[in-house]
């Protein structure tokens, strides 16, 4: 199987590669706003997990968080990409710390080093209260039928208000950018199958070995976000050997969306100093 059985990716620019992994329920357009400049110096990969946006979505196909990691390391594998910065949001950043340890367990038997750094926008890292998103979807037949039957706008709409501190990032063209694919049978049973495997059987292993990840790495959070807490990157940046911390105050959840214009300079302020980075904290203001 390859990773276009699996996945589905765009590619722009030139440079050094980012990889874009997009959170539950979204697709790499969640990666818009960043990308007319970060294309302008660096090869950007953005990715659309499995079952999510255009990608695959087969009847028993494997949408657990290990097996989407999976497909992301085989992807960078694939594309040939050397000293690639994994950038994952929510859930993207739990399958980014997972891929990131399977390209440097790979890296010791094959000798090529294809991680380079990590970035975690307000990513799952570690056990915590489920999101209520996740909650209900986790609910069997009722979130099946919910699912189906809900006007999906309205759905997409009453769930991003409830993550987001900056309500005008709550757009009707985000809105309907993320309710397109719950408009398709199959795409809802993979979001929901998705959400029933979306903490790994192996979690504490998991865990136990995030201190392995020494590349440099980013924790980017919003200091409201109510989806994963600020504690969560607290933690991760404190185990990640080369990790360090930024926050963005009145902001919650969705980071790139909410303020776009700050998030990028934090970003770019980590690639560029990157290669000599030591941990730290940067808080930046509450302007938009």
């Amino acid at each position: 199987m390859t990773p276009g059985d699996r996945l589905a990716w765009s590619r722009t620019g030139a440079g050094p590669a980012l990889v874009f992994l997009h959170g539950y329920g979204a697709h790499r357009g969640h990666w818009d706003p960043w990308l007319p400049v970060l294309s302008s110096s660096y090869d950007c990969v953005t990715v659309d997990l499995p079952g999510f946006g255009s990608a695959p979505a087969p009847r028993g196909g494997d949408f657990s968080i290990r097996g989407m990691a999976t497909a992301v390391a085989d992807l960078v594998e694939a594309l040939d990409l050397r000293g690639c910065t994994l950038i994952g949001h929510s859930l993207g950043g739990g399958v980014a710390l997972i891929a990131a340890l399977d390209l440097l367990d790979r890296a010791h038997e094959e000798g090529v080093a294809r991680l380079g750094r990590l970035v975690s926008v307000a990513g799952a890292a570690y056990p915590q209260r489920e999101p209520p998103f996740v909650h209900l979807a986790r609910r069997g037949r009722l979130a099946e039928l919910g699912f189906a039957m809900l006007p999906k706008r309205w759905l997409v709409r009453k769930a991003m208000e409830a993550i987001v501190e900056q309500r005008d990032a709550v757009t009707p063209a985000r809105v309907e950018s993320y309710a397109a694919p719950m408009r398709s049978a199959d795409r809802r049973r993979a979001f929901l199958e998705c959400a029933r495997h979306i903490v790994p059987p192996d979690v504490d292993r998991i865990t136990a070995r995030i201190p392995d990840i020494d590349v440099p790495a980013l924790c980017l959070w919003g200091r409201q976000d109510r989806v994963v807490p600020l504690s969560i990157g607290q933690r991760l940046a404190s185990e990640l050997p080369r990790g360090r911390l930024a926050t963005l105050e009145n902001c919650g959840h969705q980071v790139v969306e909410e303020k776009p214009s700050e998030s990028l300079a934090l970003l770019l302020g980590f690639l560029e100093a990157s290669s000599g980075s030591k941990a730290g904290h940067i808080t930046t203001g509450s302007g938009g």
